[in-house]
């Protein structure tokens, strides 16, 4: 998919100060993996023990985990798609309509979860952080 999908893809556009996070899942780790991802990204790559280190499973820190997965598959799935096409036009409406003030304060709770975790020194977030 990197390969063949998503490379040819950035070629498409200017992605020069563009950034690519990589999860960790271990599935995604593999040697050839890292490798063409460093070489496409070079020091814009965060990754567990890459040039910008992010450590596993940290979900509470990332936006995409925390907030938009969850966020975007209820609206997708609230009427019940049974063809891949419905699937993908769900998809790509609700991303759409994802509005300015919604990710305004994604941002705010993100930004919120950094203070925490830097006062606390890296300690586990209490629930009140996670309401949005």
């Amino acid at each position: 998919m990197i390969t063949n999908f998503f490379i040819p893809e950035l070629n498409n556009h200017d992605v020069q100060e563009l950034w690519f996070q990589q999860d960790g899942a271990t599935c995604h780790t593999a040697r050839a993996t890292i490798e063409l991802l460093k070489d496409t990204f070079d020091d814009r790559l965060i990754l567990r023990f890459g040039p910008v280190n992010w450590p596993p499973r940290s979900c509470d820190l990332t936006p995409l985990d925390y907030f938009l997965w969850g966020y975007v598959k209820s609206l997708v799935y609230a009427d019940r798609p049974q063809t891949l096409d419905h699937l993908e036009d769900n998809i790509q409406r609700v991303i759409v309509d994802i509005g300015l003030q919604m990710l305004e304060k994604v941002i705010e709770n993100w930004t919120s979860r950094l203070d925490y975790i830097r006062a606390s020194r890296g300690r586990p977030m209490p629930e009140i952080i996670f309401r949005m």
